[in-house]
């Protein structure tokens, strides 16, 4: 449950950015890609101990990180695909334009609470939709099969781009009364820490941002790399706060209703926002 790069493969903050500085006097250009390329293919080596789905005890402290944000219960990650635009390949092109009508990868990524990645997929071209990558992606499967898709083990949050499943809630397309109206709102509070994750590793990594002149699958490869360095950035500038004190989720009754999308949903929004 790491990250996934080959086709079809799941207080103020201070920052520590990682920068690859490259000086190319006195060196010749073949052996400084030769350098990086190693670099990248280090990184993408190690991306499964960097870019983990959490265990038993993460989860329980990711779902209290993210009840804490907007009093949304059991949320173990928030998923969304965010394109990174690439130079126009030789092999497939049309495949790789999104709609917006550049070229480029869909990375589909899920974050937890502190905005580090817990799984990647950076493996489809840019005219993919994210519901189909999630839908065949070895995430859906594991939280379909593996966690039984029961709201007790923890639940994505993704937007209405997604269908609503036991294991990943979407918002009420048209909401028709108050708890529908707190339920969204808790949801987009909470699920914008994706966005802000996506923004945070573009800013790090400036090439995410603008244009990656490579190859599909040596660009894959790059995003990957950034991927793992953004939890490494993470991991050693985010000193541990003995002082502050966590908010733990209220008990509740196991559910006990049809295991489906929507009425997990209403469950959520019956115990939590009415």
């Amino acid at each position: 449950m790491a990250a996934n790069f080959l086709i079809h493969p799941p207080g103020p903050r201070k920052q520590r950015v990682f920068r690859l500085h490259t000086n190319i006097d006195g060196f010749d250009k073949s052996t400084v890609s030769r350098t990086v390329k190693r670099v990248i293919e280090a990184l993408v080596a190690r991306a499964d101990t960097f870019i983990k789905w959490p265990d038993a005890t993460s989860k329980s402290s990711i779902k209290t990180g993210f009840y804490r944000i907007a009093g949304f219960p059991n949320v173990i990650g928030c998923i969304d695909g965010t394109h990174v635009r690439i130079q126009a390949p030789s092999h497939d092109e049309n495949s790789f334009v999104n709609r917006k009508g550049f070229h480029s990868f869909n990375v589909q990524a899920v974050c937890d609470h502190e905005g580090k990645l817990t799984n990647i997929n950076a493996s489809w071209p840019g005219s993919v939709h994210d519901s189909h990558i999630f839908r065949t992606s070895q995430i859906r499967t594991y939280l379909e099969e593996e966690e039984n898709g029961l709201f007790e083990n923890g639940v994505l949050l993704g937007d209405s781009g997604y269908a609503c499943r036991p294991f990943l809630l979407t918002p009420y397309a048209n909401p028709q009364n108050e708890p529908e109206e707190k339920y969204n709102q808790a949801h987009a509070r909470t699920r914008s820490e994706i966005e802000r994750t996506f923004g945070r590793l573009k800013r790090r990594f400036h090439v995410l941002h603008s244009e990656i002149r490579m190859k599909p699958d040596r660009a894959c490869r790059i995003i990957i790399a950034c991927a793992v360095l953004h939890n490494i950035a993470i991991n050693l500038g985010e000193p541990e706060d003995e002082a502050e004190v966590e908010e733990d989720q209220p008990q509740m009754p196991a559910f006990q209703g049809p295991q489906d999308g929507r009425g997990v949903r209403d469950y959520v929004k019956q115990h939590y926002f009415s």
